[in-house]
């Protein structure tokens, strides 16, 4: 609805403190949380659980080493859709997901349909991934791949 506020406008001073240091170490004990937000841990936990449940916390993670893990290669790839009616849509974003060297699939508005991004262990990879999950997508046109030298600033603050 038009008239709805939404998550980000209700979240107060507290609720954005708690989110900055949770986006930084996602592990810390409510206790250091509190502490550092200038609260005690019983109003904390609260905060927490209430952010938790409205799902403006959706989870938490291992923040993984892509060379440590072998996937140290990044490609960004726009993809042009031959067509971009709803169907056609629903039918690349579903068939995209399956395809684990896609680390992120964007809908872009502007001179083509999707960006992606594509981690792999090297090019000879890329290529495969490229030439066997990607070309065949769902109303695939064209791609281009940008091949990313060095990641300057990845996953937030």
């Amino acid at each position: 609805m038009p008239n709805e506020p939404s998550s980000a406008e209700t979240l107060d001073r507290l609720d954005r403190a708690i989110l900055r240091v949770l986006s930084v170490d996602g592990r810390i004990s409510v206790a250091e949380l509190a502490r550092r937000i200038g609260r005690s841990k019983t109003p904390t936990q609260a905060r927490l659980r209430r952010l938790e449940k409205a799902r403006v916390i959706r989870g938490y993670r291992a923040i993984l080493d892509p060379i440590g893990i072998g996937a140290a290669h990044v490609a960004f790839v726009e993809v042009k859709l031959s067509d971009t009616r709803e169907a056609a849509l629903r039918d690349f974003n579903e068939a995209a997901r399956d395809i684990p060297e896609i680390e992120e699939c964007h809908l872009i508005a502007g001179g083509f349909d999707y960006l992606l991004k594509v981690r792999t262990p090297g090019i000879a990879t890329y290529r495969r991934v490229l030439a066997e999950s990607i070309s065949s997508l769902p109303h695939v046109a064209s791609t281009s791949t940008y091949v990313a030298m060095e990641a300057v600033k990845e996953l937030g603050p």
